[in-house]
Parts: structure tokens; C-alpha cells; sequence
């Protein structure tokens, strides 16, 4: 009787936090634009890319530019979300920051966050900015948790 390899299920596998290259920006363009879809359509509001392209487009050169860290998270294998920091100003930009919809509500975005906020912090920036739809209140949650502070609101 031979031992049978053990399958772990999705949940069971080990989250990965790794920094993204270029090679990885098809699929987290991909994901960056279904995740901003499928939020803006739940709330009636037109999506913020117009198609998967540009969010590999974008993706792409951030992933490129010495000017931005940017990381994803990976779990059997499989890019599930990224997010970046732009490190060109005192002050840090954190975003475009995606999630894969159908891994949303575990652990991949707080740890995506904790890493550009870790990153932050060692690289001693005067403060970290994000902006988020208003009308994302789950999102708006984690921030808070992680100690960001509503500022103001923009139009």
C-alpha cells in the first residue's frame, strides 16, 4: 500500500507575498481590471477601466518604473492580487491595490497592504496617502484597521 500524496485545498495553501516584475503584470492587469469592474458595477458606477489592457498597460509600467515597489500575493501557485507604492514623492502613494474577486475577504489584501505599509515605514516616508471609491466601505474598514485616517473626500 503506497502513501497517497496529501492535497491541500485553496484555503490550506500558503499565502505568498512576493515583489512583482513585469512578467507578472498580464495577470495582475487582468485582475486589477475585473476587481474595479465588478465593484463599480455592484454600486452603478461606470468602471474605472475601460478594458483588461490598460490595467496591464498600467501594471506594466509601475511593475518597470525604479520609481514604484510593487508586490503580489500568490497562493498555489497563483497570482491572486497585487499593490503598489509609489516611492517618487515624500509623501507615499499606495495603489492600484486588487484582489482577485473570487479570493476577496481572506487574507491576501491585508497582507498585500502590510507589505507597501512595511516598506513605507523602512523607507521612512513623511506619510502614506491612498485614495479609494467612497462607496467601498469594505475596503474603507481594512484602512482604518491598518491606521489610515479619512482625510477628506474627493470629487
Amino acid at each position: 500500500m503506497s502513501a497517497q500524496p496529501q492535497v491541500q485545498t485553496p484555503k490550506e495553501q500558503a499565502l505568498v507575498i512576493r515583489q512583482a516584475t513585469p512578467a507578472d503584470a498580464n495577470a495582475c492587469g487582468k485582475i486589477c481590471f475585473e476587481a474595479f469592474a465588478i465593484l463599480a458595477a455592484r454600486h452603478h458606477f461606470p468602471a474605472d477601466l475601460p478594458s483588461p489592457e490598460v490595467g496591464v498597460e498600467i501594471l506594466s509600467e509601475m511593475f518597470s518604473h525604479p520609481g514604484f515597489f510593487c508586490v503580489l500575493a500568490e497562493q498555489g501557485g497563483t497570482i491572486i492580487g497585487s499593490n503598489c507604492l509609489d516611492e517618487r514623492a515624500s509623501i507615499a502613494g499606495v495603489g492600484p491595490f486588487t484582489v482577485d474577486p473570487t479570493a476577496q475577504n481572506r487574507i491576501a489584501g491585508r497582507a498585500l497592504m502590510q507589505a507597501v505599509l512595511t516598506r513605507a515605514a523602512e523607507r521612512k516616508f513623511a506619510g502614506t496617502r491612498l485614495v479609494q471609491a467612497a462607496y467601498h466601505n469594505r475596503s474603507l474598514s481594512l484602512y482604518t484597521k491598518l491606521g489610515f485616517v479619512v482625510r477628506e473626500p474627493l470629487a
